[in-house]
């Protein structure tokens, strides 16, 4: 006879279990202890089973009904309710603890094995700090693109629209790698391409033409203000053009003056990727006479405020305005961008010899050692060609 719920709330507890049906396999077990619990006894394949439906009365009669006649709809299919019911608490389970913020920390973790540079590494940190009070908590695999956008919105509320383009690119990077490893089917800021507000895109100052140019050689050869590191540094970004952070963290054990080489670990390179760089005498001049200055430091220009640390990107472009160049004239970065567009114009030199001695060559490793090979020797030339013609500038 079925069970009604004055009855069950009259059911005591005893020294034993004891079970009362409701039918079609649906019973309530009290315990000793006082609770009481549903249960389900079915047959599959064959065996006898029994499935928890949950305790009363937070399962009421009602709610138990239910799930027996999902479990009795189950099995007319030919699926044992019992397994169907792990496979969607795992899944459940899996959906909650597969966060964003659990993933973005784990894909941090995969781009610091990877080698990204802690400068990246921290950009991304913050980035993705500002989308952890909103997104944070969420499973990655339910957050909609309107979800995303809100976030971004805020950012750019504050006028920061630059990062609101970069933070939609950096949590964009965290749901492909939640695809990737099976624990999202979507990437929600794809759609989003368009919505946020267009930044101005400014480049780095540079004088690219060879009568200003000429004007910024000299200054910086009569320069005598600052430490000889950074005179000599200015020197070395005219003669050498790499990016800023390339020079000023440069060490000692890269260099070999004998050969005429530099060798930049590919920790400090953009792609990541070790470059080699050929030295014109001039260049070899000035590390040598700085290695007399500094014979006890392992850094080529080690700060004169702060031990053990490089002189900043900040001294140099400092230095640049005591000579009376604006920030809308040069920068420090600007170098490589003039040297490029000069080098260039002579029309003495295969763009992609140029190229190759930018750093500027592909990701294909094979195609880069072809390059770097076949271009090698013309580098060589083009290095110290510029040497000379950097020298006659500077008299």
């Amino acid at each position: 006879m079925p069970l009604n719920d004055t009855q069950i709330r009259k059911f005591k507890s005893t020294d034993k279990a004891h079970r009362h049906a409701d039918g079609g396999g649906l019973f309530l077990e009290v315990r000793p202890t006082g609770s009481k619990l549903w249960r389900l006894a079915y047959r599959f394949d064959g065996k006898q089973k029994l499935m928890a439906l949950g305790s009363y009365p937070e399962v009421t009669l009602a709610k138990a009904r239910e799930r027996r006649l999902a479990a009795r709809t189950l099995l007319a299919d030919g699926v044992d309710p019992m397994v169907r019911s792990k496979e969607e608490k795992a899944r459940a389970r899996s959906v909650n603890e597969n966060t964003f913020g659990r993933i973005a920390t784990e894909l941090l973790k995969k781009h610091e094995k990877d080698g990204l540079a802690e400068r990246t590494l921290t950009k991304k940190r913050w980035l993705l700090g500002l989308a952890e009070q909103e997104l944070g908590t969420r499973p990655v695999a339910e957050i909609s693109a309107a979800d995303v956008l809100g976030v971004l919105r805020k950012v750019e509320a504050k006028g920061n629209y630059e990062s609101a383009k970069r933070m939609r690119s950096v949590i964009g990077q965290v749901f492909r790698y939640a695809i990737a490893t099976a624990r999202a089917i979507d990437d929600p800021t794809y759609a989003l391409r368009g919505a946020l507000v267009k930044t101005q895109v400014t480049h780095l100052a540079a004088l690219t033409d060879w009568e200003s140019y000429r004007e910024l050689v000299r200054a910086i050869w009569q320069y005598e203000g600052g430490t000889p590191e950074t005179r000599s540094a200015l020197k070395l970004m005219v003669l050498l053009y790499p990016r800023p952070g390339e020079l000023r963290q440069a060490r000692w054990d890269e260099f070999d003056l004998q050969a005429g080489v530099w060798t930049i670990p590919k920790e400090r390179m953009k792609m990541r990727r070790e470059h080699v760089k050929p030295l014109a005498p001039h260049a070899i001049e000035i590390l040598k006479e700085l290695r007399a200055l500094n014979l006890e430091s392992d850094l080529v220009f080690p700060s004169a405020w702060v031990q053990g640390k490089p002189i900043s990107e900040n001294t140099l472009n400092t230095a640049l305005r005591r000579m009376g160049f604006t920030k809308e004239e040069c920068t420090s970065h600007g170098f490589r961008a003039s040297a490029s567009s000069l080098l260039n114009e002579s029309g003495k030199w295969s763009p992609d010899a140029i190229e190759a001695e930018l750093a500027h060559m592909g990701k294909d490793e094979v195609r880069r050692a072809y390059h770097r090979s076949k271009y090698w020797g013309e580098r060589v030339r083009m290095a110290d060609w510029w040497g000379k013609e950097i020298v006659e500038i500077a008299g």
